[in-house]
């Protein structure tokens, strides 16, 4: 008997260690195609930051054409409908689908019964150093006081415009502790630098849900850096959130891709006419886009960005990223009348593709809760999936 057991023993060892040898000699998983020997990249087309000449070759040509000309009229803006924002926030289930535009990509996002914030910028500056760079054209339409309480927040990349320091360590310290911030991969430790942990990072296509609204983090073409030092090394991304009562979608900073019709392809399953059909609205940057030849890979214009709009074939959009910061050659207002003629040109109507005023509330109607049941979208999910190999 002992003899036996004795064989049992050996036999099970030998097949562990046969196990062993073979996991040995797998190939690891290769690395998705757009991690790049610890930078990252995208995916049709090869980024490559422009350097400090091509930078003094724009800013002499524009100093030369005396652009950006001046604004005709000031960036529209309304006051805040505080009171609906702060009734809203605390409705639960009952929540109205609606977004507030606070300014350049700043969104405050009311769906799902949650309070989310896309690439939150309070600060009187797009800048690293105090009292230089872009200043702010416009006060924010809702101040940091204003604001609900924050459960979510989306950052599409490092960029001064888009990660504000002062503004996550504002929203880190809010009352009723931080809300989960959601970056792209490499910006945890950056967080974490800053005294932010509630931080979930993410790779393209991977998802996280908090409270029943599903955030997937989507490739779009970018590029990320804060100094000359760090450029690429932190990856860049859009945003698709669903809920049972809106879907969304958000750009961050785009050039023209393929990525679009990859992000409509890949929820199509989900997204069909008996569930609803594609997303509720889309938050499209407009704006940012002159000189073409220095612009062109990094930022959508208002013609390219009505492509996009079709491309993810979305019931709506909303331009976003203008009137707020000078960042380059077009005024500060160009961006809704060039959307307004590329809308038209496509046959949109200003209801299909527009832009609010700073403050201003679009309140949107329910996505039908029997189709998001029967397409099984509000299911539960898991909660993250882990990061990809860099």
């Amino acid at each position: 008997m002992r003899l036996k057991h004795s064989a049992c023993l050996v036999s099970a060892l030998l097949a562990l260690l046969a196990s062993a040898a073979v996991a040995a000699q797998a190939p690891p998983s290769p690395a998705p195609a757009h991690h790049r020997d610890g930078q990252f990249q995208n995916n049709y087309f090869d980024f490559e930051p422009k350097g400090l000449g091509e930078l003094l070759q724009w800013k002499l040509q524009a100093a030369l054409q005396g652009v950006p000309p001046a604004a005709q009229q000031p960036t529209p803006r309304v006051t805040a409908d505080v009171k609906f924002v702060q009734a809203n926030a605390r409705a639960g289930a009952a929540m109205q689908p609606a977004v507030t535009w606070i300014g350049h990509a700043t969104v405050l996002v009311q769906m799902g019964g949650l309070n989310l914030l896309t690439d939150p910028i309070f600060s009187d500056r797009a800048s690293p150093l105090e009292g230089l760079g872009p200043q702010r054209a416009q006060p924010p339409g809702l101040s940091l006081a204003q604001l609900p309480h924050i459960d979510m927040v989306l950052i599409s990349h490092n960029h001064y415009d888009h990660l504000d320091t002062p503004s996550v360590r504002a929203l880190n310290a809010q009352a009723g502790g931080p809300p989960l911030f959601v970056v792209p991969l490499g910006l945890k430790a950056w967080m974490a630098d800053e005294g932010i942990h509630n931080v979930v990072e993410l790779d393209w296509w991977q998802t996280h849900v908090l409270g029943g609204v599903e955030v997937v983090m989507t490739p779009v073409q970018h590029w990320s850096g804060r100094s000359l030092s760090d450029r690429m090394q932190t990856l860049w991304s859009g945003y698709a959130v669903f809920a049972p009562d809106l879907h969304l979608y958000f750009s961050g900073d785009t050039g023209y891709s393929r990525d679009f019709i990859d992000t409509r392809e890949r929820f199509k399953n989900r997204q069909t006419d008996t569930e609803g059909g594609g997303f509720d609205l889309a938050l499209i940057a407009i704006g940012a886009y002159e000189p073409r030849w220095f612009m062109k890979d990094q930022h959508v214009n208002p013609a390219e960005a009505v492509q996009l709009h079709r491309d993810l074939k979305a019931k709506r959009s909303l331009g976003v990223h203008w009137g707020t910061f000078e960042l380059t050659d077009e005024a500060l207002d160009e961006p809704p009348r060039a959307l307004a003629e590329a809308r038209q040109q496509a046959g949109l109507n200003e209801e299909e593709f527009g832009v609010l005023p700073i403050g201003g509330t679009l309140r949107l109607p329910r996505r039908d809760a029997a189709a998001m049941a029967t397409s099984g979208s509000a299911a539960p999910r898991p909660q993250s999936l882990p990061a990809a190999p860099r």
